[in-house]
């Protein structure tokens, strides 16, 4: 059966229910049967709550096969409620981008979904329309006050457009060409999860927080080389109105009927790849056991998670799983993905060393109780599995193989023993690099600590914009460096990292809205496109006008 027969064969519960199982059945706004908002009173009663254990779901660098990180995630928060253990989920929201283009949905597989996922995977409640919409109305905000004037002196322009899209045609554009009182630029668009107000909407503790930062982004600077923010165009107060209601975070639930909060969707990649606050903050106080993800491998997600989120919310795991599959080992191996579902022992051991450079940072640099889940094949052969599990007994590496897609909760049943004994353990937390050291500095630390890198290069362009985002003041802002999500390089295709490497920084951009420094290496892109072949060619309604595809 497919993900979407699956789902289909397996009945949900009004969201009512759901809500009631939390304790919260006067505290929801529902949208239609199956989802619904969180309500701020209910949100704000759970304030003096103890607060859940954290358990925090990453990977290996990701390959075009799927690792099931999400899967898992969902997975394990079902086997958890088997053992007796009320969990809670705590995910992203899908972009339209990787739904319509190459990656597909994200709301888990087989009979470790959430759902509706088909409505969770399109608008969902329309949280990422309101960002959307938010970004653009400070885009004619700024071009409206160009026109009427510049009373601001505005000379150049730094604040892009953004679309839920993959659209390359979009990175770069020319605009004001229609006017004398315009200012005609070269300008372009980011994909809606990569806009500032994104992360501002993630990283915000509540609605006065959210309006502070959305009132510090810089927009751009004058004729005297001052920034201009948002507040000085007085576009705070009305982005505010448009994101009130998508900041309360989304209640829906599993095909097992475990709570799940799905509220923001950065990419990790391009981002900081996390979850909202209110959300993650909101679960810990709902449940025992929260389980939540951070995007793509741990050198991306869990790096910025640790580093950013985890700084600003005061929150630190208590559990770090590590999700990998054998074929995506083989494909690090060097083997091509046509070929990973054969056996082929030698790559498996090439490929073993990515997941133990992720487990090495997750263990020892950022000192967190860290297991390895198994995302199991019905291809892996028994060699194989016994050729992991025995390399991550002899580094002393806490193992399990799950199989969720095929068995749901039942499939996780010992990653979820071992996961619950591992939270009992103390749990500390470390930063690749502190707050007031150089941004120079912090780059390096990530870059060599996390990535494995023998150092950084810069171009002059990046070296002076450091300098004048140091000049202006902003000298304690975590980084959050935007690179390839394939490899531990800046190199999609150098995946064995066998040689030695460097990362290469070529552009910088201050986020001050979101209070950290996005620093930009290698190839990478703010607005992805489609692949020859997108998604969005199998996407169709069937004749009872239901959804199929992919996804």
């Amino acid at each position: 059966m497919t993900d979407v027969e699956i789902a289909k064969s397996i009945p949900i519960k009004n969201i009512n229910e759901i809500a009631t199982s939390l304790g919260i059945s006067e505290g929801i706004e529902p949208y239609g049967n199956y989802k619904a908002k969180i309500a701020n009173n209910a949100i704000k009663n759970l304030e003096n709550k103890d607060k859940g254990k954290l358990v925090l779901i990453t990977s290996i660098n990701p390959t075009p096969l799927g690792e099931g990180k999400t899967t898992i995630a969902i997975g394990l928060a079902d086997a958890l409620r088997k053992i007796g253990k009320k969990s809670i989920l705590a995910l992203r929201e899908p972009s339209l981008g990787p739904v319509f283009g190459i990656k597909g949905g994200a709301t888990g597989g087989g009979y470790a979904q959430v759902a509706p996922m088909d409505e969770i995977n399109l608008h969902f409640t329309g949280d990422i329309h309101a960002i959307t919409t938010a970004n653009n109305l400070l885009s004619a905000i700024i071009d409206n006050h160009i026109y009427h004037g510049n009373e601001l002196k505005i000379k150049e322009v730094t604040w892009k457009r953004c679309l839920d899209m993959n659209d390359r045609a979009l990175r770069c554009v020319e605009i004001g060409l229609n006017d004398k009182k315009a200012l005609p630029r070269k300008d372009g668009f980011d994909i809606s999860v990569a806009s500032e107000i994104m992360a501002i909407f993630c990283l915000s503790k509540d609605l006065k927080d959210l309006k502070r930062r959305l009132g510090n982004i810089i927009i751009g600077y004058n004729e005297s080389d001052k920034p201009i923010t948002a507040k000085d165009l007085k576009a705070d107060g009305a982005m505010l109105a448009l994101l009130k209601e998508a900041f309360k975070p989304n209640l829906v639930q599993t095909l097992e009927h475990t709570p799940a909060i799905i509220h923001g969707g950065p990419f990790a990649n391009i981002a900081h790849g996390c979850n909202s606050i209110v959300a993650t903050n909101t679960a810990l106080r709902l449940g025992d056991y929260v389980i939540t993800e951070a995007g793509f491998g741990a050198d991306l997600g869990a790096e910025k998670f640790i580093d950013i989120k985890s700084r600003i919310a005061d929150i630190k795991p208590d559990v770090a799983v590590c999700v990998a599959t054998i074929k995506a080992l083989k494909y690090h191996g060097g083997v091509n993905k046509e070929e990973v579902s054969i056996p082929n022992i030698e790559a498996l051991r090439v490929g073993i060393e990515n997941l133990l450079k992720h487990v090495q940072n997750l263990k020892e640099v950022f000192g967190l109780n860290t297991i390895v889940a198994i995302n199991r094949y019905k291809q892996d052969t028994k060699e194989e599995i016994e050729i992991l599990i025995n390399t991550m007994r002899e580094k002393n590496i806490p193992i399990s193989l799950a199989e969720v897609w095929e068995k749901g909760g039942n499939g996780a049943i010992e990653l979820a023993e071992k996961v619950a004994k591992l939270a009992e353990k103390e749990s500390c937390i470390h930063y690749a690099y502190l707050l007031d050291d150089k941004t120079t500095e912090k780059i390096e630390k990530v870059a060599t600590k996390i990535y494995g890198a023998t150092g950084v290069e810069y171009t002059n362009e990046s070296l002076e914009k450091i300098k004048k985002i140091e000049n202006m003041g902003y000298t304690n802002l975590p980084v959050c460096i935007a690179k390839t999500q394939y490899s531990l390089s800046d190199d999609a295709n150098n995946l064995e990292c066998k040689e030695p490497f460097k990362i290469h920084i070529k552009d910088v951009i201050l986020k001050a809205g979101a209070e950290f420094i996005v620093v930009l290496t290698g190839n990478i892109f703010t607005m992805p496109g489609l692949p020859k072949t997108p998604a969005a060619e199998k996407i169709d309604l069937d004749d009872d006008g239901n959804i199929i595809g992919i996804f």
